[in-house]
Protein backbone atom coordinates (compact mmCIF):
# COMPACT_ATOMS: atom_id res chain seq x y z
CA UNK A 1 0.00 0.00 0.00
CA UNK A 2 1.49 3.02 -1.11
CA UNK A 3 1.74 5.73 1.61
CA UNK A 4 0.55 9.77 1.27
CA UNK A 5 4.01 10.21 0.17
CA UNK A 6 4.17 8.02 -2.23
CA UNK A 7 1.05 9.36 -4.25
CA UNK A 8 0.93 13.21 -5.13
CA UNK A 9 -1.76 13.83 -8.17
CA UNK A 10 -2.24 10.31 -8.55
CA UNK A 11 1.81 9.80 -9.41
CA UNK A 12 3.51 7.03 -7.89
CA UNK A 13 7.50 8.20 -6.37
CA UNK A 14 9.70 7.62 -3.54
CA UNK A 15 12.01 10.42 -2.34
CA UNK A 16 14.65 8.59 -0.07
CA UNK A 17 17.28 10.37 2.63
CA UNK A 18 20.24 9.11 3.09
CA UNK A 19 20.07 8.85 6.49
CA UNK A 20 19.21 5.63 7.70
CA UNK A 21 19.58 2.36 10.06
CA UNK A 22 18.57 -1.18 9.79
CA UNK A 23 19.79 -4.32 11.76
CA UNK A 24 18.87 -8.29 11.39
CA UNK A 25 19.29 -11.45 13.20
CA UNK A 26 20.01 -14.57 12.23
CA UNK A 27 20.04 -17.53 14.11
CA UNK A 28 22.01 -20.74 12.34
CA UNK A 29 22.73 -23.59 13.94
CA UNK A 30 24.54 -22.85 17.16
CA UNK A 31 25.44 -19.62 15.86
CA UNK A 32 23.96 -16.13 16.27
CA UNK A 33 24.59 -13.54 12.82
CA UNK A 34 24.18 -9.89 13.04
CA UNK A 35 23.93 -7.38 10.28
CA UNK A 36 24.23 -3.81 11.32
CA UNK A 37 24.39 -1.16 8.70
CA UNK A 38 23.46 2.29 9.24
CA UNK A 39 24.25 5.72 6.23
CA UNK A 40 24.41 9.20 6.83
CA UNK A 41 24.65 12.08 3.52
CA UNK A 42 27.52 11.81 1.34
CA UNK A 43 27.81 13.11 -2.50
CA UNK A 44 28.75 9.99 -3.61
CA UNK A 45 28.20 6.11 -2.82
CA UNK A 46 30.91 5.07 -0.70
CA UNK A 47 30.29 1.69 1.31
CA UNK A 48 32.86 0.13 3.92
CA UNK A 49 31.87 -3.65 5.20
CA UNK A 50 34.00 -5.04 8.47
CA UNK A 51 33.11 -8.69 8.95
CA UNK A 52 34.70 -11.06 11.30
CA UNK A 53 37.51 -12.45 10.06
CA UNK A 54 36.40 -16.27 9.81
CA UNK A 55 34.30 -14.57 6.84
CA UNK A 56 36.80 -12.28 4.90
CA UNK A 57 36.07 -14.18 1.68
CA UNK A 58 32.90 -12.71 1.58
CA UNK A 59 33.12 -9.18 2.19
CA UNK A 60 33.04 -8.23 -1.46
CA UNK A 61 30.11 -10.06 -2.00
CA UNK A 62 28.13 -8.31 0.90
CA UNK A 63 29.71 -4.63 -0.41
CA UNK A 64 28.45 -5.78 -3.73
CA UNK A 65 24.82 -6.50 -2.90
CA UNK A 66 24.69 -3.63 -0.63
CA UNK A 67 26.05 -1.49 -3.71
CA UNK A 68 23.11 -2.85 -6.06
CA UNK A 69 20.25 -1.78 -3.48
CA UNK A 70 21.81 1.80 -1.95
CA UNK A 71 22.97 4.68 -4.73
CA UNK A 72 23.87 7.33 -2.70
CA UNK A 73 25.84 7.96 0.67
CA UNK A 74 28.15 6.70 3.37
CA UNK A 75 27.63 3.66 3.93
CA UNK A 76 29.03 0.98 6.63
CA UNK A 77 27.94 -2.71 7.44
CA UNK A 78 29.12 -4.54 10.20
CA UNK A 79 28.51 -8.43 10.94
CA UNK A 80 29.22 -10.25 13.89
CA UNK A 81 28.99 -14.05 14.47
CA UNK A 82 28.90 -15.64 18.01
CA UNK A 83 28.29 -19.47 19.17
CA UNK A 84 26.48 -19.76 21.70
CA UNK A 85 24.68 -22.49 23.95
CA UNK A 86 21.72 -21.84 25.46
CA UNK A 87 22.20 -17.93 24.56
CA UNK A 88 25.80 -18.03 26.21
CA UNK A 89 28.23 -16.89 24.23
CA UNK A 90 31.14 -19.66 23.90
CA UNK A 91 35.00 -18.78 24.23
CA UNK A 92 36.71 -20.44 21.04
CA UNK A 93 40.68 -21.08 21.36
CA UNK A 94 43.07 -20.36 18.54
CA UNK A 95 45.58 -22.60 19.30
CA UNK A 96 48.03 -22.77 16.35
CA UNK A 97 48.01 -19.00 17.28
CA UNK A 98 48.79 -19.41 20.89
CA UNK A 99 51.89 -21.74 19.58
CA UNK A 100 53.21 -19.46 17.80
CA UNK A 101 53.03 -16.34 20.04
CA UNK A 102 55.14 -18.71 22.37
CA UNK A 103 57.17 -19.40 19.71
CA UNK A 104 58.06 -15.51 19.64
CA UNK A 105 58.05 -14.88 22.81
CA UNK A 106 60.64 -17.97 23.60
CA UNK A 107 63.21 -16.06 20.46
CA UNK A 108 62.55 -13.03 22.36
CA UNK A 109 63.53 -14.08 26.05
CA UNK A 110 66.74 -15.47 24.39
CA UNK A 111 67.86 -12.83 22.21
CA UNK A 112 67.33 -10.52 25.06
CA UNK A 113 68.82 -13.31 28.14
CA UNK A 114 65.75 -13.00 30.55
CA UNK A 115 64.94 -15.43 33.01
CA UNK A 116 61.17 -15.16 33.16
CA UNK A 117 59.18 -17.69 32.04
CA UNK A 118 56.01 -17.74 29.56
CA UNK A 119 52.93 -17.76 31.59
CA UNK A 120 49.74 -18.92 30.25
CA UNK A 121 48.14 -15.43 31.16
CA UNK A 122 50.35 -13.63 28.52
CA UNK A 123 49.49 -16.17 26.54
CA UNK A 124 45.93 -15.94 26.59
CA UNK A 125 46.25 -12.11 26.57
CA UNK A 126 47.34 -11.80 22.94
CA UNK A 127 45.18 -10.76 20.20
CA UNK A 128 42.43 -13.45 18.71
CA UNK A 129 43.98 -16.31 21.00
CA UNK A 130 40.86 -16.53 23.21
CA UNK A 131 37.87 -15.26 21.21
CA UNK A 132 34.00 -15.36 21.07
CA UNK A 133 32.74 -16.98 17.97
CA UNK A 134 32.46 -20.21 15.96
CA UNK A 135 34.98 -22.16 14.95
CA UNK A 136 36.44 -21.98 11.73
CA UNK A 137 34.49 -22.87 8.89
CA UNK A 138 34.35 -22.78 5.25
CA UNK A 139 33.13 -19.34 4.12
CA UNK A 140 31.08 -20.43 1.48
CA UNK A 141 28.83 -22.24 4.33
CA UNK A 142 27.61 -18.50 5.56
CA UNK A 143 27.39 -16.81 2.46
CA UNK A 144 23.40 -17.87 1.96
CA UNK A 145 22.51 -16.36 5.62
CA UNK A 146 24.88 -13.90 5.15
CA UNK A 147 22.64 -12.52 2.18
CA UNK A 148 19.32 -12.93 3.93
CA UNK A 149 20.90 -11.15 6.59
CA UNK A 150 22.56 -8.39 5.12
CA UNK A 151 18.99 -8.12 2.80
CA UNK A 152 17.25 -8.00 5.78
CA UNK A 153 19.01 -5.07 7.34
CA UNK A 154 19.28 -3.11 4.18
CA UNK A 155 15.02 -3.53 3.91
CA UNK A 156 15.00 -2.21 7.70
CA UNK A 157 17.66 0.97 6.08
CA UNK A 158 15.44 1.57 3.44
CA UNK A 159 12.13 1.67 5.22
CA UNK A 160 13.65 4.31 8.10
CA UNK A 161 15.22 6.41 4.41
CA UNK A 162 11.42 6.75 3.31
CA UNK A 163 10.05 7.83 6.13
CA UNK A 164 12.48 10.50 6.26
CA UNK A 165 12.36 11.05 2.92
CA UNK A 166 8.73 11.45 3.06
CA UNK A 167 9.32 14.58 5.73
CA UNK A 168 11.75 15.67 2.94
CA UNK A 169 9.36 16.06 0.04
CA UNK A 170 6.40 17.56 2.08
CA UNK A 171 9.08 20.50 3.11
CA UNK A 172 10.51 20.77 -0.43
CA UNK A 173 6.97 20.87 -1.80
CA UNK A 174 5.95 23.39 0.07
CA UNK A 175 8.97 25.55 -0.52
CA UNK A 176 8.65 25.40 -4.12
CA UNK A 177 5.03 27.27 -3.68
CA UNK A 178 6.52 29.82 -1.65
CA UNK A 179 9.44 30.22 -4.35
CA UNK A 180 6.39 30.19 -7.10
CA UNK A 181 4.63 32.88 -5.12
CA UNK A 182 7.40 34.67 -4.70
CA UNK A 183 8.35 35.21 -8.44
CA UNK A 184 5.16 35.95 -9.56
CA UNK A 185 5.55 39.16 -7.24
CA UNK A 186 8.90 39.52 -8.73
CA UNK A 187 6.97 39.09 -12.32
CA UNK A 188 4.54 41.63 -11.45
CA UNK A 189 6.60 44.22 -9.91
CA UNK A 190 9.22 44.24 -13.01
CA UNK A 191 6.51 46.71 -15.35
CA UNK A 192 6.55 49.53 -12.28
CA UNK A 193 10.03 49.19 -11.88
CA UNK A 194 10.37 50.13 -15.40
CA UNK A 195 7.77 52.34 -15.06
CA UNK A 196 9.20 54.51 -12.14
CA UNK A 197 13.06 54.54 -13.58
CA UNK A 198 11.26 56.32 -16.58
CA UNK A 199 9.45 58.99 -14.37
CA UNK A 200 12.92 59.16 -12.11
CA UNK A 201 14.95 59.58 -15.63
CA UNK A 202 12.40 62.44 -17.58
CA UNK A 203 12.20 64.32 -13.58
CA UNK A 204 16.22 63.96 -13.20
CA UNK A 205 16.86 65.43 -16.83
CA UNK A 206 13.89 68.52 -16.14
CA UNK A 207 16.09 69.56 -13.24
CA UNK A 208 19.28 69.34 -14.92
CA UNK A 209 18.20 71.50 -17.70
CA UNK A 210 16.02 73.68 -15.45
CA UNK A 211 12.99 74.90 -18.38
CA UNK A 212 14.92 74.07 -21.59
CA UNK A 213 12.73 71.75 -23.52
CA UNK A 214 13.43 68.19 -23.36
CA UNK A 215 14.13 66.35 -26.37
CA UNK A 216 11.77 63.51 -26.51
CA UNK A 217 13.27 61.67 -28.76
CA UNK A 218 16.19 61.20 -27.02
CA UNK A 219 14.71 60.47 -23.36
CA UNK A 220 12.61 57.98 -24.99
CA UNK A 221 15.64 56.52 -26.27
CA UNK A 222 17.12 56.42 -22.84
CA UNK A 223 14.10 54.73 -21.34
CA UNK A 224 14.29 51.86 -23.59
CA UNK A 225 17.79 51.40 -23.14
CA UNK A 226 17.15 51.25 -19.49
CA UNK A 227 14.09 49.14 -19.99
CA UNK A 228 16.46 46.68 -21.85
CA UNK A 229 18.80 46.44 -18.70
CA UNK A 230 16.49 45.72 -16.91
CA UNK A 231 14.56 43.14 -18.67
CA UNK A 232 14.56 40.39 -16.65
CA UNK A 233 11.90 38.30 -19.03
CA UNK A 234 14.32 35.23 -20.02
CA UNK A 235 15.36 34.99 -16.48
CA UNK A 236 11.52 34.59 -14.94
CA UNK A 237 10.74 32.05 -17.46
CA UNK A 238 14.17 29.87 -16.99
CA UNK A 239 13.28 30.24 -13.09
CA UNK A 240 9.51 29.05 -13.73
CA UNK A 241 11.11 25.93 -16.19
CA UNK A 242 13.45 24.96 -13.69
CA UNK A 243 10.40 25.03 -10.84
CA UNK A 244 8.36 23.00 -12.73
CA UNK A 245 11.68 20.35 -13.15
CA UNK A 246 12.04 20.57 -9.86
CA UNK A 247 8.65 19.25 -9.15
CA UNK A 248 8.64 16.56 -11.67
CA UNK A 249 12.31 15.23 -10.66
CA UNK A 250 10.30 14.86 -7.05
CA UNK A 251 8.21 12.64 -8.22
CA UNK A 252 10.72 10.18 -9.91
CA UNK A 253 11.43 6.34 -9.35
CA UNK A 254 14.96 6.46 -8.92
CA UNK A 255 17.59 8.65 -7.11
CA UNK A 256 17.21 12.19 -7.78
CA UNK A 257 19.52 14.36 -5.51
CA UNK A 258 22.32 14.96 -7.62
CA UNK A 259 19.68 16.69 -10.49
CA UNK A 260 17.90 18.36 -7.25
CA UNK A 261 20.88 19.68 -6.66
CA UNK A 262 21.68 20.71 -10.10
CA UNK A 263 18.10 22.30 -10.86
CA UNK A 264 18.81 24.55 -7.12
CA UNK A 265 22.19 25.83 -8.54
CA UNK A 266 20.34 27.16 -12.15
CA UNK A 267 17.55 28.57 -10.07
CA UNK A 268 20.51 30.69 -8.04
CA UNK A 269 21.70 31.36 -10.92
CA UNK A 270 18.26 33.29 -12.14
CA UNK A 271 17.99 34.74 -9.22
CA UNK A 272 21.42 36.60 -8.60
CA UNK A 273 21.12 37.83 -12.52
CA UNK A 274 17.83 39.22 -11.56
CA UNK A 275 18.95 41.02 -8.35
CA UNK A 276 21.78 42.42 -10.51
CA UNK A 277 19.70 43.81 -12.92
CA UNK A 278 16.75 45.17 -11.38
CA UNK A 279 17.67 48.15 -9.62
CA UNK A 280 14.67 48.40 -7.27
CA UNK A 281 14.41 48.38 -3.09
CA UNK A 282 10.91 46.01 -3.24
CA UNK A 283 12.90 43.90 -5.85
CA UNK A 284 16.22 43.34 -3.96
CA UNK A 285 13.88 42.26 -0.98
CA UNK A 286 11.94 39.57 -2.74
CA UNK A 287 15.40 38.80 -4.34
CA UNK A 288 16.36 37.95 -0.73
CA UNK A 289 13.41 35.76 -0.15
CA UNK A 290 14.49 33.66 -3.22
CA UNK A 291 17.78 33.33 -1.60
CA UNK A 292 17.14 32.42 1.75
CA UNK A 293 14.25 29.97 0.84
CA UNK A 294 16.49 28.05 -2.33
CA UNK A 295 19.16 27.69 0.97
CA UNK A 296 16.69 26.34 2.77
CA UNK A 297 15.50 23.76 -0.18
CA UNK A 298 19.32 23.17 -0.95
CA UNK A 299 19.98 22.01 2.66
CA UNK A 300 17.40 19.79 2.38
CA UNK A 301 18.53 18.02 -0.66
CA UNK A 302 21.73 17.59 0.29
CA UNK A 303 20.24 14.64 2.45
CA UNK A 304 18.24 13.14 -0.37
CA UNK A 305 19.61 10.11 -2.08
Amino acid sequence: MATKAERIQGVFFMIKSMTGYGKAVREVTGSKLVVEIRSVNHRYGEVSVKVPRTMLALENDVRRLVTTRLKRGKIEVFVKQESFVGGASMPVLNIPLAKAYHKAFMSLKEALGLGESISLSLLAAQRDVLVIGDEESAPETWLPELTAATNQAVDGLEAMRLREGEALLADITQRLATLESLIAAVAERVPQVVSDTAAKLRERVSQLLAGTPLDEARIAQEVALMADRCDVTEELVRFKSHLTQMSSTLRADEPVGRKLDFLLQELNREVNTIGSKANDAELATQVIALKAELEKIREQVQNIE
